[in-house]
C-alpha cells in the first residue's frame, strides 16, 4: 500500500502518539466497535477519506475504520482545527493525510483533492466540504463513491438543501441528527470545549460577568448551561419562538442581538448562519467585549466588517485580535471567528467523542453493507445503530438498566384495553 501525504514534519509523529494512546483507554465504545471490525472487515478492499478536524479523537476513528480493512486518507474541515504532531502520528500508523495547521484557503482547497485523487469508495464529512468539492470539481468520482456520513449541523444542512435540489448523488447518513450525537456531542461536549477554549485563551472569569449566546439549538444549550454553571449571566438571542420560549423557561434573558451587545462580555455565536453579530451591534458593545464562534464556519462573526471599522488591529494574545474603533473602544476576537473550542483548544472530551465517532464507524459500515439497495439521499441513523451505541457507552460505565417483560412489552404494544 503506497500511502501518500503532505504534511508538515513527520518527526512530531511520536507526541501525537502520546496524545492518541490518551485516549484510546477513554473511547471504550470506539474499542467495542474496532474489535468487531478487526473480525468483520467490512471496509475490505475499500478506500475512505474522512474530513474532520484532526486531532486525537479523529485519528483514533481513523484508526477504527484501518482496522475495519480500509485504506484511510484524512484531510482537515478547519485549517485551525489540525495538530501537526497527531496528524504525523496518522502517517506513521500507515493512514494517508494531507493536511497541516494553519493552511492557507490555497493549500486547504489543495488538500481536499488531493486526498480525493485517492478516488475513495466511502467518505466521512464534516461541514459538507468534501461533498460539495466532489458534486463541483470532481464529478468524475461521483460514480465511485458510494456514500457517507456526515457529522454536523451544518453539513447535514447543505446535504439537504443539495436533496432538494436534486443534485445529491450519493446516499449519506446525517450523524449529527442521532440522538447519541445532539443529546451529548452538541450539548454537553459543545457546551464544556468552547468555555474551555475561550478560558483557556483568555485566562479571566467568567462568574459575575454576562454572556450572550447565539443560537439556542443544542449547540446553544450547551453552552448557555455551562456558562450559568460557571456563574454568568446569561442572555439568549434567537430567531425562533419555540426555542426562545424555551430559552426563557430554562431561566435564561431573551432578546435581540442589538440589545444584548449592550451588555455582553462574552459573545458566543452558534447559528450556523452568517453575519450574526456586524457593525449594528459593534458600535454600542462595551470595551473589552470578547467576541467567539462555536458555529462550522468562520462568518457568524462579521470579522471582515469589523476590520473594516477598526482604526487599528493587533495580537493581544496568542489566538486573541484587539480591534480598536474609533472611538476608541477595544473589541476582542477569538481564533479569527474560527471554532473556538477547537482552533484554540482540544475540542470535544473524549468520552464524549466516543459516542459520536461510534455512530460514524456504525453508519459508515451500513452505507459500505447496503450501498446497492440505497438511492442518492439523506438518512437518518438507524434507531438500531443509536440504541447499540448507547447500550454500549453504558456498559462501558458498568451500569445497566430495566427490561420490558413481555407483559408490559404487550400492553405498550396494544391499543386495546383488554390486552
Amino acid at each position: 500500500m503506497d500511502l501518500k501525504f503532505t504534511i508538515r514534519d513527520l518527526s512530531l509523529a511520536s507526541e501525537g502518539q502520546r496524545k492518541i494512546d490518551w485516549v484510546i483507554p477513554r473511547m471504550q465504545v470506539l474499542n467495542s466497535i474496532r474489535n468487531e471490525f478487526e473480525k468483520q472487515l467490512p471496509f475490505a478492499g475499500k478506500k475512505v477519506v474522512i474530513c474532520l478536524h484532526l486531532e486525537a479523537k479523529t485519528a483514533y476513528l481513523a484508526q477504527v475504520i484501518k482496522a475495519g480493512g480500509a485504506e484511510v486518507t484524512v484531510v482537515a474541515s478547519n485549517p485551525l482545527s489540525t495538530q501537526d504532531d497527531v496528524v504525523a502520528a496518522l502517517v506513521q500508523s500507515g493512514i494517508g493525510a494531507h493536511a497541516w495547521y494553519n493552511a492557507t484557503e490555497e493549500e486547504y482547497s489543495s488538500h481536499l483533492q488531493l486526498a480525493l485523487d485517492t478516488e475513495p469508495d466511502f467518505i466521512i464529512d464534516d461541514g459538507g466540504d468534501l461533498v460539495s468539492t466532489i458534486h463541483t470539481t470532481r464529478p468524475e468520482l461521483l460514480q465511485k463513491v458510494k456514500g457517507g456520513a456526515e457529522e454536523t449541523t451544518t453539513g447535514v444542512l447543505r446535504l439537504h438543501s443539495m436533496a432538494r435540489d436534486g443534485v445529491l448523488k450519493f446516499p449519506m447518513v446525517a450523524v449529527n441528527d442521532a440522538q447519541c450525537k445532539y443529546l451529548f456531542d452538541n450539548r454537553y461536549g459543545t457546551g464544556q470545549s468552547v468555555w474551555d477554549g475561550i478560558m483557556r485563551t483568555t485566562n479571566l472569569v467568567v462568574a459575575g460577568k454576562t454572556a450572550v449566546v447565539a443560537g439556542y439549538g443544542w449547540c446553544g444549550k450547551g453552552v448557555a448551561l455551562r456558562a450559568k454553571g460557571l456563574g454568568a449571566r446569561v442572555i439568549i438571542c434567537e430567531i425562533n419562538p419555540i426555542k426562545a420560549n424555551e430559552a426563557l423557561m430554562d431561566g435564561f434573558e431573551v432578546m435581540p442581538m442589538v440589545e444584548a451587545a449592550k451588555h455582553g462580555d462574552f459573545f458566543i455565536t452558534v447559528t450556523g448562519n452568517m453575519n450574526v453579530i456586524n457593525k449594528e451591534h459593534f458600535i454600542v458593545m462595551k470595551s473589552g467585549a470578547i467576541m467567539c464562534n462555536a458555529g462550522h464556519f468562520d462568518i457568524e462573526v462579521n470579522v471582515a466588517q469589523l476590520k473594516e471599522i477598526s482604526v487599528s488591529e493587533r495580537t493581544a494574545r496568542t489566538n486573541i485580535t484587539e480591534y480598536t474603533l474609533p472611538n476608541g473602544q477595544n473589541l476582542y476576537v477569538l481564533a479569527d471567528g474560527r471554532l473556538v473550542n477547537l482552533a484554540a483548544g482540544d475540542g470535544h472530551p473524549a468520552e464524549v467523542m466516543d459516542m459520536t465517532f461510534a455512530l460514524q464507524a456504525l453508519s459508515l459500515e451500513y452505507i459500505a453493507l447496503n450501498y446497492e439497495e440505497l438511492e442518492p439521499k439523506v438518512y437518518q441513523v438507524n434507531t438500531e445503530i443509536d440504541e447499540k451505541v448507547a447500550m454500549l457507552k453504558l456498559q462501558s460505565l458498568g451500569l445497566s438498566i430495566d427490561k420490558l417483560t413481555e407483559e408490559q412489552a404487550a400492553y405498550l404494544g396494544s391499543w386495546s384495553s383488554e390486552a
